[in-house]
């Protein structure tokens, strides 16, 4: 009998790639618009394509850096919280764990059964599970999420950079929007797909708010345009 598939292990790394690449293809492209909206000449579009890309790429590393570093510190300060009660106050906590299994549909003298067995094995581990909702897969890894929301910027930006270097000058506003829609597309259903989640909901959801950005960075950049200085 096959195992069945399950997703939220990806849910750390995913939503972290998943982040990066939107807001790599977005932010560089959004950029690029407002430039070209207010340029007559492509080195402009390029520089801020290009600055965009390294700014975003670091910022997102630095940001996804920082706070998951501040969950896994509470994460961490929980764990020792736990670990001090269950050494001065063991019988308080087991009757607490077997009360979390009560709620979860035991009786009372299977839940306690339980909350011996599982705090003889590994005590913290079980209230780390049970009482703090801590486990392997969804702990916080501040390292991983800054490593894949930087790639993943760069990959996404990098698309976007692409366009504003070989795409026709007079076309460029026209072109930067119409690929990026498509790589929001496929973005977002690389991550449909990678998270088990629908598909249509995910495209149209980016794919509407990718638009109401670029319009609103176009916008801006016609506003304070120098074409006509």
């Amino acid at each position: 009998m096959e195992l069945e598939e399950h997703y939220t292990n990806r849910s750390g790394w995913l939503r972290a790639a998943v982040l990066g690449a939107n807001d790599g293809i977005l932010s560089t492209a959004s950029l690029a618009i407002g430039v070209a909206a207010a340029s007559t000449t492509r080195e402009p579009i390029v520089l801020a394509a290009l600055a965009g890309l390294v700014a975003g790429a670091l910022s997102m590393a630095a940001g996804e850096y920082v706070s998951v570093s501040s969950q896994s510190d509470i994460e961490v300060a929980d764990l020792k919280r736990e670990q001090k009660e269950l050494e001065t106050i063991p019988e308080i906590e087991l009757k607490e764990l077997a009360k979390l299994y009560q709620q979860r549909g035991l009786d009372e003298n299977l839940a306690l059964q339980v909350a011996v067995q599982l705090s003889a094995h590994d005590a913290l581990g079980a209230h780390a599970k049970d009482e703090l909702g801590i486990n392997e897969i969804t702990q916080a890894r501040p390292m991983q999420a800054a490593m894949a929301s930087a790639a993943s910027f760069i990959a996404g930006g990098m698309l976007p950079m692409l366009v504003s270097i070989f795409a026709p000058l007079h076309l460029m506003i026209v072109y930067q929007y119409g690929f990026s829609i498509v790589f929001l597309a496929v973005s977002a259903i690389v991550a449909a797909r990678a998270g088990g989640s629908k598909i249509k909901t995910a495209v149209i959801r980016i794919c509407f708010w990718g638009t109401i950005a670029m319009l609103l960075t176009a916008l801006v950049g016609y506003l304070f345009g120098v074409k006509n200085i």
